[in-house]
């Protein structure tokens, strides 16, 4: 049962009116359409506002990350123009307008603005994805990440939380979700039930969320509770178990592992009835295997949306989906009841943004900035103070800091991992420390001569080592670990030296590499790898800017050695 008037929709007579008088209009085909929001990949205007007018989806996203702000603000008003109802747009908008194109500015990672230890910074992280959302089209964002960072070894969360303390989580998080009710944009908080607890990633399986009910009330139940309360429109679900409370409802053990995505329990009696969540469900990408291993997707499309999700994310064929979906509404898996429920909650949703009155017939947002919004002076300033207060000194027990270009002017230059931002971050770390007066040498991988290299060498040939992790969690990568070069199973790269020549480590991504390289004696993590954040570690490592960031999380990882 929808409640129009309340929390987190609000909607007054007319809007009702509209809901009512919109969904009565549509055809079960166009209702079908409705409740599915993909994942376009062409940029033809042309091509995509016949592909709504075929379809007439909810919603869409583009994958704004990979196109200009032109081209994904062209992409997306040809999409409202082909809409006979106003569209979704959606991105994961997770550290700042990058997230809805190219030219975006990156804010910082939520745990970056976590270490600011200021909501503030929060609020104004979620002011530059609005508006620079809104101004590239985009109206609702994937995002606030509200999981807890409890396991290091998880590959997915890491950086994208606000760390591992509800309370924080909730500070920060309201913040965010503010600044998006200021400027007329949807959130969607991520990912129920919780991730953060398994160490494996549900883009390759069903993972679980193994606390007990009452931990994941006092945890992240508390959480998602003051997401709600705090009016949020959305509510991702993830494909991730929650065996406690399956077991709690059903009154007995699970036979098996449930995806929260296809589980009455979880989304109808835990996150509609015990929290009392009234607005849009949305699932998490449906084609990661964490969806499809659990049943067959014949079965599952239509069955995830009569147990609770209101709308489909993404797909691995549209028009097999759109038929799977008529067919279980045909064969008795999904109700018409719980379709007709589905598409009103998004047209109340839309209702709730002013969608109907803000987009014009050329299908822009009338609420919206121009381009030049995108990228602005005044973000880029935001983006450098949330570095300057978060960036944070982990450990210098060999009191290595501030480094003197005179001491320590011959600088090795490691650049560890594998990502398609190396260039840019070596380029960037080499050109600041030579402008700061130092010699950099940039590291080249070593053969098995590297074995006979002698010590005096090195110590003749350097004066700092400095490594900068630039390792960031990836859908469908196991692990953000460091990666070592290898000859005949012997290590070259690793700090050997470091009783031998001041060694440095500096992680732009990940923040336990601790874990693996205890030996360090000087830490920073500064969480996000953009331009602005490793210009701000040099101001710091050179003394001209004090460390200010306080870890989110345990960067120590609960180990004794890693703090010597």
């Amino acid at each position: 049962m929808i409640d129009y008037r309340a929390n987190p929709f609000f909607l007054n007579d007319e809007d009702i009116r509209w809901v009512e008088k919109t969904a009565a209009a549509m055809s079960v085909d166009k209702k079908i359409g409705q409740i599915f929001c993909p994942l376009i990949f062409d940029r033809d205007p042309d091509k995509v506002t016949a592909m709504e007018k075929q379809y007439q989806f909810g919603g869409a996203v583009i994958g704004g990350s990979m196109s200009s702000r032109e081209e994904g603000r062209q992409t997306r008003q040809a999409l409202q123009r082909g809409a006979v109802v106003p569209l979704l747009l959606a991105e994961d908008l997770e550290s700042g307008g990058n997230g809805a194109c190219r030219e975006g500015t990156c804010f910082g990672t939520p745990m970056l603005v976590s270490a600011t230890g200021d909501a503030e910074q929060a609020y104004r992280l979620g002011c530059v994805c609005a508006e620079e959302g809104l101004a590239d089209g985009v109206n609702w964002s994937f995002g606030p990440v509200v999981d807890l960072d409890r396991n290091y070894h998880n590959p997915i969360v890491n950086v994208r939380s606000f760390g591992s303390d509800e309370e924080t989580v909730i500070r920060m998080a309201r913040e965010y979700l503010r600044a998006f009710r200021e400027n007329g944009a949807a959130t969607a908080c991520k990912h129920f039930p919780g991730d953060g607890i398994d160490e494996r990633d549900q883009h390759l399986c069903t993972t679980v969320n193994t606390l007990s009910c009452e931990e994941w009330d006092r945890t992240y139940g508390k959480v998602y509770q003051s997401m709600i309360e705090a009016g949020t429109l959305s509510i991702m679900v993830a494909h991730i178990a929650q065996p406690a409370y399956e077991e709690r409802f059903d009154g007995h053990p699970a036979d098996r592992i449930m995806p929260a995505s296809q589980s009455r329990n979880l989304m109808q009696k835990l996150l509609r009835g015990r929290l009392g969540f009234n607005g849009l469900i949305v699932s998490d990408a449906t084609p990661m295997c964490g969806f499809c291993s659990a049943m067959e997707r014949r079965k599952a499309v239509p069955l995830c949306v009569e147990h609770g999700i209101d709308m489909l994310l993404f797909n691995r064929n549209i028009g097999e989906d759109l038929r799977y979906m008529k067919e279980g509404l045909e064969n008795g898996i999904l109700s018409m009841e719980r379709l007709d429920e589905a598409v009103r909650r998004i047209l109340a949703m839309k209702a709730a943004l002013h969608l109907q009155d803000r987009i014009g017939m050329d299908g822009l947002d009338r609420r919206a900035k121009g381009l030049d919004a995108i990228g602005s002076a005044e973000h880029a300033a935001w983006a450098a103070g949330c570095a300057d207060k978060g960036i944070t000194l982990v450990k210098d027990t060999q009191h290595l800091l501030p480094l003197d270009p005179m001491r320590h002017r011959r600088v090795l230059l490691e650049i560890l991992g594998t990502f398609p931002s190396n260039d840019r971050v070596t380029a960037r770390m080499k050109q600041d420390l030579e402008r700061a007066g130092f010699a950099v040498t940039l590291y080249e991988k070593e053969g098995p001569e590297a074995m006979g290299m002698p010590v005096e060498e090195l110590r003749r040939s350097f004066d700092l080592v400095l490594y900068v992790c630039n390792i960031e969690t990836e859908p469908a990568h196991t692990t953000a670990r460091l990666q070592w070069n290898t000859v005949a199973g012997l290590l070259n790269n690793i700090p050997w030296m470091v009783h031998e020549i001041p060694t440095l480590m500096v992680s732009l991504g990940n923040p336990y590499h601790l874990l693996d390289a205890p030996m360090i004696k000087t830490y920073v993590n500064a969480y996000c790898n953009s331009d602005t954040v490793i210009d701000a570690v040099l101001e710091k490592l050179l003394g001209r800017s004090v460390f200010q960031g306080q870890s989110p999380v345990d960067p120590f990882c609960g180990k004794m050695d890693l703090r010597f």
